[in-house]
């Protein structure tokens, strides 16, 4: 250790010099100067350790709440999405009912009541009941007479086929429709015919 004195070296564990017989003190006081300086820089690490923890928290928790937020967002958006789907259910669901009612409506048809046939001359009476009636009738003659026919009558609705003498031999067909308030008689009359044939319908 020097002396401030007289500059001379002694030991370092010396307390006063051993040329001049100065203490040695104010030298010794130098470690405790750079003790307190290294305390200090562990005091000023230690701080700043623990702003760097303090961002972090802060850090960690404003992240949490954006999370959170973000899912409460979706949550929500999911919500609305799944009423939206729900209606779309209900419109479907609408629609189908619809649908089924309209096909309900559609299932009417023409559906036979009667089938008659038959051959040469005569005629016969049919009761048909009331609603709305088709007739259908085709026939093929026996030769091209002037007075060869197959023909359907009643007082709401008639229809038939003929050949006159210069007709062709050929089948020849006929329809018509009526709608009846109530049951009625139809007469069949034919004439001079190879093959004859009537069909009543009625849309139900």
């Amino acid at each position: 250790m020097k002396c401030s004195k007289c500059g001379f070296e002694n030991k370092d564990n010396a307390k006063f010099c051993t040329k001049c017989g100065g203490k040695l003190i104010e030298e010794n006081n130098s470690p405790v100067v750079n003790q307190s300086s290294n305390n200090s820089k562990i005091i000023v690490a230690l701080l700043i350790v623990i702003i760097i923890i303090l961002v972090a928290v802060i850090g960690s928790f404003v992240m949490t709440n954006h999370s959170d937020s973000s899912s409460t967002s979706d949550a929500s958006s999911g919500s609305i999405k799944t009423s939206q789907d729900d209606s779309g259910d209900k419109e479907n669901n609408q629609q189908t009912t619809q649908s089924a009612d309209s096909s309900k409506s559609k299932t009417k048809s023409w559906e036979s009541i009667g089938r008659y046939s038959g051959s040469g001359s005569g005629s016969q009476k049919i009761d048909v009941p009331s609603g709305k009636i088709m007739v259908k009738l085709s026939a093929f003659p026996i030769k091209n007479y002037a007075d060869n026919h197959l023909y359907v009558t009643g007082s709401s609705g008639t229809g038939g086929v003929d050949w006159g003498p210069t007709s062709d031999v050929e089948t020849r067909s006929d329809s018509f429709e009526c709608t009846l308030s109530s049951s009625e008689t139809f007469t069949i009359d034919y004439y001079e015919t190879v093959s004859w044939e009537v069909e009543f319908f009625r849309y139900q």
